[in-house]
């Protein structure tokens, strides 16, 4: 047997993820543009009140800054509007801008754009507003999430926003700026129950220290990474230019793991933990697990990252 991207998706089957997090998704993506931006308000100020969102950095948001001045001089019948197209996926100016931007500008814009409807320089819901049953229905949806689930809900919402890409002829992908790596004396190195593995602990203090050209080198050149509820993404390349948008100032926790030999001399090893984001710190651990599948050079052919279904499932190490 030799493994390929698809049958190394099916190792650790018995992994039980958070579905109702796609599902909410698919949902929410069902509804009038009015009602998914009443959700996002509902999210960023009810959320807010029992999380810590952060606020946003001035590199992440130097690349949004003309297009917020743009929206906050307009009338609240245009910002609406411009919402509103937004979440239509309108082929706009500014929708086409929205597009390009990386998911860490995306949540920075509509954070901005939530503390100036909170303090009412931003059109507000409309006055006289009902949600639909549908939407009343994804809201209670959403309530009843765990908090690092429903941040992901958020996450994924906004993130699809803006006029589709795979429309343009051409474009260029506009992100932050890549910090530089921990200085490795300031680096603290984790350790996992049941793991001594030292591409697996590799992988966990570089992404912790945004050390991404060193992590990369943990892949082969034909390695993958699946990150949740996604397809997979091959090739280092590909790999590391997610590695730079997305996983910025990430802070892994692992804490369990196991490890099993594996077809060709192959190894897999699951492992359970918490990742906490940037946009809310400490105060919410996404309850995780990576799914690893090294070569017989101890290399990364593949990884998953399952958002898990519920705290319970950090214990769950078996296969099947």
């Amino acid at each position: 047997m030799s493994f390929t991207i698809d049958s190394a998706r099916n190792i650790f089957p018995g992994t039980l993820t958070a579905d109702a997090v796609p599902a909410t998704t698919a949902r929410f993506n069902q509804l009038s543009a009015e009602d998914q931006l009443a959700l996002i308000w509902f999210a960023y100020l009810e959320m807010g009140k029992t999380l810590t969102i952060a606020a946003t950095g001035a590199a992440n948001m130097v690349f949004a800054e003309n297009t917020l001045n743009e929206i906050h001089k307009m009338s609240f019948a245009q910002q609406t509007q411009v919402m509103c197209d937004l979440a239509n996926r309108a082929d706009t100016p500014i929708g086409r801008t929205y597009a390009t931007w990386s998911m860490n500008i995306k949540l920075g814009f509509w954070y901005q754009l939530g503390v100036w409807m909170a303090d009412g320089t931003v059109a507000p819901i409309p006055e006289g507003y009902r949600p639909s049953a549908n939407a009343s229905a994804v809201l209670e949806a959403i309530k009843g999430l765990e908090s690092g689930q429903q941040i992901t809900v958020l996450r994924n919402s906004v993130v699809d926003m803006g006029f589709d890409t795979s429309k343009l002829s051409s474009y260029s992908p506009v992100a932050e700026p890549v910090v530089p790596p921990t200085n490795i004396a300031q680096r603290t190195k984790v350790t996992i129950e049941g793991i001594n593995n030292s591409t697996i602990l590799s992988y966990m203090d570089n992404l912790n220290a945004n050390d991404f050209e060193a992590l990369i080198e943990l892949f082969t050149p034909d390695g993958a990474l699946q990150p949740p509820f996604k397809r997979p993404i091959v090739g280092k390349e590909l790999v590391l230019r997610f590695f730079k948008e997305d996983c910025q100032n990430l802070k892994l926790i692992p804490e369990r793991g196991v490890t099993e030999p594996a077809a060709d001399g192959y190894t897999q090893i699951k492992i359970t933990g918490k990742v906490q984001t940037p946009w809310f710190g400490a105060g919410v651990g996404m309850n995780v697990a990576w799914r690893f599948l090294l070569n017989p050079d101890n290399k990364i052919f593949f990884v998953a990252i399952d958002l898990l279904a519920s705290p319970k499932e950090l214990l769950n190490l078996v296969r099947s």
